[in-house]
């Protein structure tokens, strides 16, 4: 893995102003009904790769886009992600215990504050896209909200957990799981890329759009089989969740259709695939091909 020399410092850089927008922009504590917004900021503060909002931060750097502008679209995306996992890790869905390396939303407050933290940091995520603003970009506020809307409903995040769901009954041959993976977790990568590159002043080309929807799809993959992997090799308090619940759950995986090596191979592939991508793109993408070798090196 070759990685330029500032990235960890970048990264680390971009984290931190992650946690602080956040911090600042959810709902205090103690602001009634304190118990909802606990359960928020919970779920949201204090852990995460933050991967889409680093992927956002770094497509914007694409197309110089206004930082203000940036944070915004990805603290939403964080918030939109934070509401999934919540709402996955719930008693009907996988009945999890430990998220982030902490207990999960329903197990510090139970099903129903949990159920409506989830609704409530959906809805803010939206809030946040459309607020109005001195940004001089805000006439492209609702193709954001589109592309973030499409990435969380039922053609996007929700359409894969709910194939997800019923693949525990039917086992997917690999083409499907492919495709429920493209939607569950594709979805919103996709969308982080997308949106970060529209938030420069001009439009991209339909050609460099073609170019970077492509490797976003790569990307999601590539970031989806490195979770199988870890699932299956990892322990519970490097992951800080909890480890080898897709084996308990009899989930198909890319581990349990391809086995570990050829699994481990599909995402040097992909990764590859994304590089040649960007590699086409008239663009500096620098930190979009450091994040891609990162998340497939990476080890939780």
């Amino acid at each position: 893995m070759t990685l330029s020399p500032d990235f960890f410092a970048w990264m680390t850089e971009q984290r931190a102003a992650m946690e602080f927008f956040l911090d600042r922009q959810l709902p205090a504590p103690n602001v009634t009904p304190t118990r909802l917004h606990q359960a928020m900021r919970h779920a949201t503060l204090g852990g995460g790769k933050r991967i889409r909002a680093l992927l956002a931060l770094a497509a914007g750097e694409l197309v110089d886009a206004p930082r203000a502008r940036l944070l915004c679209v990805a603290g939403s995306l964080e918030l939109i992600h934070t509401y999934s996992l919540i709402h996955d890790d719930l008693p009907c869905m996988d009945n999890d215990v430990l998220r982030r390396g902490k207990p999960t939303c329903h197990i510090q407050f139970g099903e129903a504050i949990a159920l409506l933290a989830g609704d409530a940091l959906q809805s803010l995520a939206f809030q946040w896209l459309s607020e109005e603003s001195e940004d001089p970009l805000q006439s492209g506020q609702i193709p954001l909200v589109h592309l973030l809307a499409v990435a969380s409903g039922s053609r996007g995040m929700a359409g894969g957990q709910a194939i997800d769901l019923e693949s525990t009954t039917t086992p997917l041959p690999l083409p499907e799981l492919e495709i429920m993976h493209l939607k569950k977790t594709g979805a919103l990568i996709r969308a982080a890329i997308l949106m970060g590159a529209h938030c420069g002043s001009a439009p991209l080309k339909a050609a460099d759009l073609q170019h970077l929807t492509h490797f976003a799809n790569r990307v999601g993959l590539l970031f989806q089989i490195v979770d199988d992997i870890l699932d299956a090799t990892m322990d519970t308090s490097t992951l800080g969740k909890t480890a080898g619940k897709d084996d308990a759950h009899q989930k198909a995986t890319y581990v349990t259709l391809l086995g570990l090596g050829p699994a481990r191979q599909r995402a040097e592939e992909l990764e590859q695939e994304a590089l040649l991508t960007l590699a086409r793109l008239p663009l500096a993408t620098q930190r979009l091909e450091d994040l891609t070798r990162f998340m497939n090196a990476r080890h939780h």
